[in-house]
């Protein structure tokens, strides 16, 4: 145990000091009497050091331990490994059953591996927890040993104590001809030669460079905090999103979780010509280019209102190609990837009037947001009813399967000269199959048996022209990461910090003259033969020869 400790020159250090903080003399009576001294911190006491530690002290000293902190990246480390397996279930678009997949795809390791969760183990509390651990380690670890390093490096003496400098990594000793403050005078202008800065103390010496390396590694982990805290945030909504919306051909659709839309106004692909291909893949459809041109709208009223449609305003629009992506303050739509899907677009139905044979139109009838009102000749259409893909319930009554408008159904209103104020209904399939047209027929005559037509009117689209169809369904990605700035600037600021501890090091000398006799001790973090070198190039230019060999002190001790 560490006792509070008052040095001989005077100096009352705390519990857990190793070197007296002014003079630098050995306060541990335990140390090794022939081997360097432990300069890391310079024998300044640290808090995980301290003696009698409450619950928050050990809590500290855990989190300071290098060896947790290695071993917590470890663990990390195969967290990591092991959500390489197999596929994570963010990767897919649309898995409605994540354990059947897994199962059909990977057997019973893959079933198991979904069970255990570790299908999601990047989004999982445990890898979660593991990175903020990891974090708080690095935090800690920083202050226990940042604190009291700073505390050293800014209050050095310039005398040190003989035994401070005898148990250096570099050593020598020698007497001197000349006067003290002389020759002292003289390696000073040596030393600054060589781009130390030298302090002073009468017949003694402190000369350092590089001080600044000393930071590196702090500054690496303020970097790594930086990269972890980044990471972490990329869990919050608002700062990460990684969907994928499918569209048709004018389909416009809400983005999930923000306030836009997007709308897919024309989607084109362009094949390879065979001559273009290698002989291995001539014949085959091959994507040379695939584009959407795509417009961003922001909902500026009844974004959420149940009943009425958004309204939409147009914020930004861009052709999409792979590697091109639509980006608006922070938002990414990617082409992401496309499928031939025949879906109709919209039509353009003529009005027949069965009694006088005449016809009305053609009138453009969408599928997607169709107008409430239509014109046609002396009548007015009323949509009262829109089944996208239309299907009959358990009851017998007309339903809708899905959003999507597989086999669409509209109801409307016919009003208009020679028809009751109330008007008639009639129900209409614009590309109806042949139980589609027998259902048609069914559900007007129901309607004209409670007298809600007289089955006057029907509907045709007649030429194939007024037929428009989407030929393929487009997958576009979207993609937020505010926090991928910060990821960069973290790792930025670690690059910096290993930059500044690989290649520079910190170097100190000191020397005192006692009785005409030179002690000369000097240290470095990294790369003693350089500091030696360079005090025996220094010492030479004062009239010593000395060999660089003899002042390695860890060499001498063997």
């Amino acid at each position: 145990m560490f006792q509070n400790t008052k040095c001989e020159c005077g100096h009352q250090n705390p519990t857990g000091t190793v070197l007296c903080e002014s003079c630098g003399k050995p306060l541990i009576e335990d140390l090794p009497l022939d081997s360097p001294l432990e300069m890391r911190y310079d024998g300044v006491a640290r808090r995980s050091q301290k003696a009698n530690p409450d619950l928050i002290d050990r809590v500290w000293n855990f989190f300071s331990s290098v060896k947790i902190a290695v071993w917590l990246i470890v663990i990390t480390l195969i967290g990591a490994a092991i959500g390489t397996i197999y596929p994570q279930e963010s990767s897919f678009i649309n898995m409605d059953d994540a354990a059947q997949y897994y199962k059909d795809t990977y057997g019973v390791w893959g079933l198991i591996y979904q069970a255990l969760g570790f299908s999601r183990t990047y989004e999982s509390w445990w890898f979660v927890g593991l990175l903020v651990m990891i974090g708080t380690s690095l935090v800690i670890c920083s202050l226990d040993r940042v604190l009291p390093l700073y505390k050293a490096l800014s209050k050095q003496q310039i005398r040190k104590h003989l035994t401070f400098l005898t148990r250096q990594q570099t050593v020598y000793t020698s007497p001197i001809e000349l006067d003290p403050e002389e020759w002292t005078e003289k390696l000073a202008k040596q030393l600054k030669k060589k781009r130390y800065r030298v302090h002073r103390d009468g017949d003694a010496l402190l000369a350092e460079k590089n001080r600044f390396s000393r930071w590196g590694p702090y500054i690496n982990h303020i970097g790594l905090i930086v990269f972890l805290l980044a990471v972490l945030a990329r869990g919050v909504p608002a700062w990460h999103m990684d969907q994928y919306v499918t569209l048709d051909e004018g389909q416009t659709k809400q983005i999930p979780n923000t306030n836009y839309y997007v709308k897919n106004e024309k989607f084109t692909v362009d094949f390879y010509k065979d001559e273009e291909l290698p002989d291995s893949l001539k014949g085959t459809n091959r994507a040379k280019l695939f584009e959407t041109k795509a417009v961003l709208y922001t909902c500026t009223a009844y974004c959420d209102d149940p009943v009425k449609d958004p309204v939409l305003a147009e914020v930004d629009r861009h052709d999409i190609q792979v590697n091109s992506p639509l980006s608006y303050q922070g938002l990414k739509l990617y082409q992401y990837n496309y499928e031939p899907k025949v879906h109709l677009i919209s039509v353009k139905p003529m009005l027949i009037d069965s009694q006088t044979g005449e016809s009305y139109g053609p009138f453009e009838l969408p599928m997607a947001n169709p107008p409430l009102t239509y014109s046609v000749g002396p009548y007015t259409l009323k949509l009262s009813d829109v089944f996208p893909d239309f299907g009959m319930d358990e009851q017998n009554r007309p339903m809708t399967k899905s959003r999507d408008p597989n086999n669409p159904a509209f109801v409307f209103i016919v009003t208009g000269p020679g028809l009751p104020e109330t008007g008639e209904f009639y129900i209409y399939f614009p590309l109806p199959t042949a139980e589609d047209k027998l259902l048609e027929q069914q559900i007007n005559a129901s309607f004209q048996k409670s007298g809600n037509n007289s089955g006057r009117f029907s509907f045709e689209v007649g030429k194939m022209e007024n037929v428009e169809f989407s030929q393929y369904t487009t997958y576009l990605n979207v993609r937020v990461d505010r926090a991928m700035p910060f990821v960069w600037v973290g790792a930025g600021i670690s690059m910096i910090g290993l930059i500044m501890g690989f290649y520079w090091q910190h170097r100190r000398i000191w020397t005192r003259i006692d009785d005409g006799v030179l002690t000369l001790g000097a240290h470095t973090n990294k790369n003693t033969y350089g500091v030696r070198s360079e005090v025996a190039s220094a010492l030479k230019n004062t009239g010593i020869v000395v060999d660089q060999k003899a002042l390695d002190n860890r060499r001498n001790t063997r």
